[in-house]
């Protein structure tokens, strides 16, 4: 008892000393009453029968710190420039160490979006300062505000050897026994997520080990998901763990949290199966209301993971069915257009490569393409190539830029050549390729299609000139359409200089492809 005084004793006449003012009587008057009001609890003390003239700067003061600290909390949540947050260590703004936590963890925010600004931060004179507040005061941060801080400073690049990094990552193994759960789970992702450094890995380590010893404190499916989706992939042995303590709780489960962990099990490969019994149990016992998203992901995680739960399938088919006339084919999200593209490819193997295949393909109002198909930026090389084409045919009308396909591909031009080489208008011409033809016309005997297609340096393996898979795929879905292709890789176009060689370059890639279809 009598620690806990002394201690609660110090702490207060550390803050009044911070608060006093200038004038050396009044700050020590300041400093008796506030160790006087703390000691005693009676109401009547000796300092209340103080002069006003004493005692209205200190009551002054003390009711505005309250307001003073929620103004500065308040211009700290909404600051949008760095600059606006390092002002606030000047002036009137006397920040504590929560404070300046916080201010760190904006610029973190705020930085994320312009990373080439964080070099010219870690040299500014106001963000050592505020550094060195915090590193002075770092034991006096809150739980929930240190956990977030260290994520911060390695996502701001703050380097391994700085003092008050590493003053902070002791701080968090100094408190790992007090922390909460969720506060470790945090501080986990954060180390195995923003920092590949030798000390972060220890310290990750070392979190890890806690979060093995302490996973029977879980006692919400919020938390408990949260942890498998986040760090459970960094140690076998805690995911383990977290698996029993899901089969213990899986009975208060919803149907987002059951679609959260069926959808990490498949993208782990993971496939538990007496996890995935007690979810099967609880999707056919329970009247859940399961919505399109959910009802899609758990097949999705049921296929990839090969369980096969006879109920669970018929549930799913029977809700799937009464959506089928609210089911659309292009989903606005980025993951929803990629899973729709793979369909098309998977689609056109099928009606390229497979002429004996006889099961269902895509409707015609599927495969046609979507907006988002040609809503890409263009490149410089896209761009180069475009203008030399349309000097290259003259005439709009003897080609096509820009060809979405129903394949999934996009090509960069398409032109329809004669027996004699010269060029036809294509437009006229039937385009099986296309969703929707825009020709009535057979083309002539003889007569030659060819696709022009661009490879960027993304699109190749690393260090070599031999295309990803991917665009393998799509050279040998456009040949077996029918077309001849004219490759144009990034590394053959930079070496020309002037138009006229870029025009040459074109025509004798042209030549080159019908000579080689003849030669065969």
């Amino acid at each position: 008892m009598a620690a806990h005084l002394v201690k609660r004793c110090t702490c207060l006449l550390r803050e009044a000393a911070r608060q006093a003012p200038a004038m050396a009587p009044v700050g020590r008057l300041r400093l008796a009453w506030v160790a006087h009001k703390t000691l005693t609890s009676s109401a009547t003390s000796p300092i209340s029968h103080l002069p006003g003239s004493l005692m209205e700067p200190v009551e002054k003061e003390r009711a505005s710190t309250p307001y003073i600290e929620k103004q500065v909390d308040h211009l700290i949540k909404k600051a949008t420039r760095p600059e606006e947050l390092l002002e606030l260590l000047g002036g009137s703004h006397d920040l504590d160490s929560n404070q300046a936590a916080m201010v760190l963890i904006r610029l973190s925010h705020l930085l994320s979006e312009k990373p080439e600004d964080k070099g010219l931060l870690i040299q500014d004179a106001h963000f050592h300062q505020l550094l060195c507040l915090l590193n002075s005061q770092i034991a006096s941060v809150w739980h929930g505000t240190l956990s977030k801080l260290l994520g911060s400073l390695y996502a701001l690049g703050i380097p391994k050897a700085s003092k008050e990094l590493q003053s902070v990552e002791q701080e968090v193994r100094w408190r790992m026994r007090k922390l909460k759960y969720k506060h470790l789970a945090f501080l986990a992702e954060s180390c195995a997520t923003l920092s590949q450094e030798q000390h972060s890995q220890e310290l990750l380590a070392e979190l890890l080990t806690h979060l093995e010893r302490r996973w029977t404190e879980i006692e919400d499916s919020h938390t408990l998901v949260t942890v498998m989706m986040k760090v459970g992939h960094l140690s076998e042995p805690l995911m383990n763990r977290l698996e029993d303590k899901c089969l213990e709780l899986v009975e208060h489960f919803g149907p987002n949290e059951l679609r959260k962990v069926l959808v990490m099990l498949a993208a782990q490969s993971r496939r538990s199966v007496p996890l995935l019994r007690a979810i099967s149990y609880h999707l056919v016992q329970k009247p859940f209301s399961l919505t399109k998203d959910v009802l899609l992901d758990v097949a999705y995680a049921y296929g990839k993971l090969s369980f096969h739960q006879t109920q669970v399938s018929q549930r799913l088919a029977t809700d799937l069915l009464s959506l089928m006339p609210s089911l659309t084919s292009g989903g606005k999200s980025q993951k929803d257009q990629n899973t729709f593209q793979k369909l098309l490819h998977i689609n056109a193997t099928a009606l390229l490569e497979y002429p004996e295949y006889s099961g269902p393909l895509l409707p015609a109002s599927a495969v046609a393409p979507g907006p988002s198909a040609l809503d890409r930026k263009v490149t410089p090389l896209q761009k180069e190539l475009q203008e030399t084409l349309k000097g290259l045919l003259g005439s709009a009308d003897k080609g096509s830029l820009e060809v979405a396909t129903q394949y999934g591909w996009v090509l960069d031009a398409e032109v329809l050549l004669d027996s004699d080489g010269e060029f036809l208008p294509v437009r006229d011409f039937v385009a099986p390729h296309l969703a929707q033809p825009t020709g009535s016309q057979s083309p002539p005997p003889g007569s030659k299609r060819l696709a022009f297609l661009r490879w960027e340096f993304p699109n190749f393996n690393s260090r070599s000139k031999d295309l990803l898979g991917r665009f393998v795929l799509a050279r040998r879905h456009i040949v077996a359409a029918g077309f001849l292709i004219v490759d144009v890789p990034f590394y053959e176009w930079l070496e020309l200089k002037s138009e006229w060689q870029k025009g040459a370059y074109l025509k004798d890639k042209m030549r080159k492809a019908v000579a080689e279809e003849l030669a065969k």
